[in-house]
């Protein structure tokens, strides 16, 4: 990927978990009508894959905030995002694509409206023109603040805005709007579904597979594509195998595989992924998300072995119990976490930097300490952001959905029911 961002997926719609099945055994007589009193499990979300969005949403906040590159090669949280919303895209297409489409899209924008409208009004009052915005285009800027209302390419914005020791930083319009490319893709996505998943239906492993050539092609320099159409083709490349391998995960195709040759030929395609990475290191070194192919082939491998071993949880198991209104909570306010979190990340900035006023704070070696521990304060203090943006503007989630607004759905018993 060429944009340096990694993100979370945008859904936080009911699970998509897919029975597991039983290699084949011939059988001398039928198995034996279940008894009366054996009633089947009720369908409900998909935990385990809750709990995988839930983590990819927190390892993009993490890695957004350390900028640690190996987090791309410990956890390739879009692939995995991507692949989720492959398996819920296929899902929901057993009813009519345009229906299906009109509800993602429909669920997408009303977010994407609230966050926009915030950030242009600070763009605008910090005198921001994009009309006279040189690396925009000129005239063609304004036009391009469509993208800010339908997310069909990338919103402009200015690379460098206010002044170096102001309340923000002078890169915070690039921080805050850079991870919208994310919208952009998972769009192109959902409109492009019906024909992939057509096509997926005839010729699996072809559709499986042709996203990891098409990166080869388009993200390896072999065949350059200019501007923001080539960082979106690339991006389409790049994840579209993840996103075909969430309807695989859907259709039951990866349970047919065995596991031991899922898992093999997934541990070669990521031995070559890390191969080719490092002959094509960037200026951060081992981050996946400057190197297409290699993020390609990584991610690719990585999803294939998670799903391969999805124990389609219909509750959280064990100790991990204790998460499950966190996960909840994730997973139903997964797109204003993904909105809000880079701006609330530079928000946390002028709220420490407060505490170098303070009485105590006058001697060199407080100071100091701060200095040292800066990053980790950002991190604990962006989480109540978060939760403050939930209460905000999540509720506009629900509105998108059509469901009743609420202010903190994190499952919770409720009348003695649980709220999900």
């Amino acid at each position: 990927m060429t944009h340096g961002y990694t993100t979370g997926s945008s859904e936080s719609t009911p699970s998509y978990g897919v029975p597991q099945q039983r290699p084949f055994q011939p059988q001398a007589a039928p198995a034996p009508s279940p008894s009366p009193t054996s009633a089947p499990k009720k369908p409900g979300r998909d935990r385990y894959l809750d709990l995988l969005r839930s983590i990819a949403l927190v390892r993009v906040v993490v890695y957004h905030l350390f900028g640690w590159a190996w987090l791309s090669v410990l956890f390739p949280s879009m692939g995995v995002m991507f692949a989720l919303a492959g398996s819920l895209m296929a899902r929901s297409l057993s009813r009519p694509a345009v229906s299906v489409i009109r509800g993602r899209v429909r669920r997408l924008l009303p977010p994407l409206w609230a966050f926009s409208a915030v950030v242009l009004v600070m763009m605008f009052a910090q005198g921001w023109n994009p009309s006279k915005d040189p690396d925009n285009g000129g005239t063609w800027g304004v036009v391009e603040l469509i993208d800010y209302i339908i997310p069909i390419g990338a919103p402009p914005y200015p690379w460098h805005l206010g002044h170096e020791g102001g309340l923000l930083d002078a890169d915070w319009a690039d921080q805050a709007a850079g991870p919208l490319w994310y919208l952009r893709a998972y769009l192109w996505f959902v409109v492009a579904s019906p024909l992939l998943l057509w096509a997926f239906r005839r010729v699996p492993w072809a559709t499986l597979l042709a996203p990891l050539g098409l990166t080869a092609i388009v993200g390896t320099g072999l065949v350059t594509i200019p501007g923001e159409t080539g960082n979106a083709v690339t991006d389409f490349a790049v994840y579209g195998g993840c996103w075909v391998l969430g309807f695989a995960h859907h259709e039951g195709v990866l349970k047919q595989v065995p596991r031991y040759v899922a898992v093999s030929c997934s541990v070669f395609v990521m031995a070559f992924g890390l191969w080719w990475a490092s002959g094509h290191l960037g200026e951060d070194g081992w981050d996946l998300n400057d190197i297409p192919l290699a993020q390609a082939t990584w991610s690719f491998g990585f999803v294939v072995i998670l799903l391969q071993y999805s124990p389609s949880w219909q509750e959280l198991p064990g100790r991990l119990a204790k998460w499950d209104k966190l996960v909840t909570l994730a997973n139903n306010r997964a797109v204003t976490i993904y909105l809000w979190h880079n701006l609330l990340i530079m928000a946390t900035v002028p709220i420490i930097d407060q505490a170098y006023g303070l009485p105590f704070m006058g001697s060199d070696r407080a100071s100091a300490t701060l200095d040292s521990t800066y990053t980790l304060w950002m991190f604990v203090l962006v989480w109540p952001l978060i939760g403050l943006a939930i209460l905000a503007f999540g509720w506009i989630e629900d509105i998108a959905a059509k469901r009743s607004p609420r202010l903190w759905p994190n499952g919770a018993k409720r009348g003695g029911r649980r709220r999900v």
